[in-house]
């Protein structure tokens, strides 16, 4: 996919390849520098994301693509299939190129034809993700869903889940998180209320 910009921020999207592997390592770690002092200091890592734990994410069937300005790899984000939706994961754009639109050409490259809910988490203090993907169409659960929602389908500590939001596309009202939740033999139960929140 080929989305038209000006010639010089054309921006490309493709699966990733084994020879991105460095530069998508250098991408999120730089994109996640905006996540310091916002998170929990308990939550943030420096690197934020080491290789091995992205290797790690890829094992467990995270399928990145990487988006392109002039052959170098300035995007990335993943799709996770987890029972019955689907996951976005890991959406990260090189500072230098935020703006270009650069994460909306990969959100929408993922999202196209998608058939099942999809969903997506991140920090409650990363106020512009969550601006981000409610202009793609996504829509905040319902409080009392996200830490049923995140036990569910995601690999993640209490405290990120504490600290988390999950957004949906298309909206889930609590009926239908509910009833994602049941296909898969996960028993919702009442949010705890988390400290400092």
């Amino acid at each position: 996919m080929t989305k038209p910009n000006d010639a010089a921020n054309t921006i490309k999207i493709r699966s990733y390849v084994a020879a991105d592997f460095e530069d998508m390592v250098l991408t999120i770690n730089g994109a996640a520098e905006a996540y310091r002092g916002v998170i929990p200091a308990d939550c943030w890592h420096d690197p934020y994301m080491p290789a091995e734990d992205l290797r790690s994410e890829m094992a467990d069937g995270v399928e990145f693509s990487v988006s392109l300005i002039q052959n170098r790899v300035v995007g990335l984000m993943g799709v996770q299939r987890r029972q019955n939706v689907d996951l976005i994961r890991h959406a990260y754009v090189s500072p230098a190129s935020q703006g270009l639109g650069v994460g909306s050409a990969l959100l929408d490259h993922l999202c196209d034809g998608a058939v099942r809910p999809i969903l997506v988490g991140t920090w409650r203090a990363a106020e512009w993700a969550i601006r981000f993907y409610s202009r793609h169409g996504f829509a905040s659960v319902d409080n009392d869903d996200i830490s049923a929602l995140l036990r569910t389908y995601w690999n993640v500590p209490e405290r990120q889940i504490a600290t988390s939001v999950v957004l949906a596309r298309p909206a889930l009202s609590r009926a239908e998180a509910g009833r994602l939740l049941s296909e898969v033999g996960a028993v919702p139960k009442p949010s705890e209320p988390s400290p400092g929140l």
